[in-house]
């Protein structure tokens, strides 16, 4: 893989980290927090995922691809899962962890 591959994977992890933080926030703010509670446990991991995906790439690590993996995987089921609710937020983190998956998904199996 090319280095600005990584570097748009690296990109991608980081906003979507962004966009799953906020949404995170944004859903704990609700008024209704006890219906967002699947939605704000795959925001935390998915965040925590890309920061530690990013930091993996970033650091070169041999495991990178399989790491990426797991993220793609992550980021599908948190999209799957914000794409549930109407509020603009979800919407919006929604769309960049799928793109964030794809982009994950293409590192993973360039790298395997």
């Amino acid at each position: 893989m090319t280095k600005e591959e990584m570097r748009r994977c690296i990109d991608e992890c980081l906003k979507c980290m962004e966009a799953c933080n906020t949404c995170y926030d944004a859903c704990l703010q609700e008024k209704d927090v006890a219906m967002m509670k699947e939605c704000i446990r795959l925001d935390r991991m998915c965040a925590d995922m890309c920061e530690f995906a990013a930091k993996a790439m970033t650091q070169n690590s041999a495991y990178a691809a399989q790491i990426c993996g797991l993220c793609a995987r992550i980021c599908q089921d948190c999209g799957d899962e914000c794409a549930k609710h109407d509020m603009e937020h979800c919407r919006r983190c929604a769309e960049q962890c799928k793109r964030c998956a794809e982009v994950c998904r293409e590192m993973a199996s360039q790298a395997a």
